[in-house]
């Protein structure tokens, strides 16, 4: 298999966690979304990453959907998520909500970044978007004072919360300070204390594109 993108991704980071945990061999290329736009185009028409290609070389993209198929490789036993049932839902939830922060805080990025005069209405917009469910995330991760989510298990809804937590405060730092998050920066700092995600990890850089 072959992993297109950056780990400075969550989204990317997300799916390289899982295929480590799931012992399931990978070559990164580490392909910028902006910087190696021609390459990942000759892959996936829509440029973007992750892009997963399989060992059939069929070509996966939406980190949810690769997991989805990861998960099913690997099987029930191994999936960092439960197969059906109330904790599914929930992990999904959570997942759902925090790949919502990270995708706003990559619009204020690029409303920053590609735009002259930045619309203000959109950036307010995506601001509390990224604030409110941040505060929501953060009551929720301290009603559960254990190692993750589901307790000592890791599941996909931790991988996606500390993803995402390391892309936000680092690529939106002026929006977002974890300190205002105890339970959420708790929770970041012991997911990124762990080897996996020492191994994949990346700072955040904006690759301009090319001319």
């Amino acid at each position: 298999m072959r992993l297109i993108g950056q780990y400075d991704s969550p989204f990317v980071r997300r799916v390289a966690i899982a295929l480590t945990l799931y012992d399931l061999p990978f070559e990164h290329l580490p392909w910028a979304g902006f910087g190696d736009v021609d390459k990942i185009a000759r892959v996936n028409p829509l440029r973007r990453v992750p892009t997963l290609v399989m060992d059939d070389d069929q070509v996966l993209v939406d980190s949810a959907a690769i997991l989805d198929s990861l998960d099913d490789i690997v099987g029930p036993d191994r999936a960092l998520i439960a197969r059906t049932g109330p904790d599914r839902r929930e992990a999904l939830r959570v997942c759902a909500l925090a790949a919502g922060v990270a995708d706003k805080a990559v619009s204020l990025v690029y409303e920053g970044a590609f735009r002259e005069a930045p619309a203000e209405i959109w950036v307010e917009r995506c601001r509390a978007q990224v604030l409110e469910t941040l505060a929501l995330l953060d009551r929720e991760r301290s009603e559960r004072p254990v190692e993750g989510w589901f307790g000592s298990i890791l599941s996909h809804a931790d991988v996606m919360l500390a993803t995402m937590l390391r892309f936000v405060s680092e690529a939106t730092p002026t929006v977002v300070t974890l300190g205002d998050f105890p339970a959420l920066a708790a929770h970041s700092a012991q997911h990124e204390a762990l080897p996996v995600f020492q191994t994949v990890s990346q700072p955040f850089s904006l690759t301009p594109p090319r001319s």
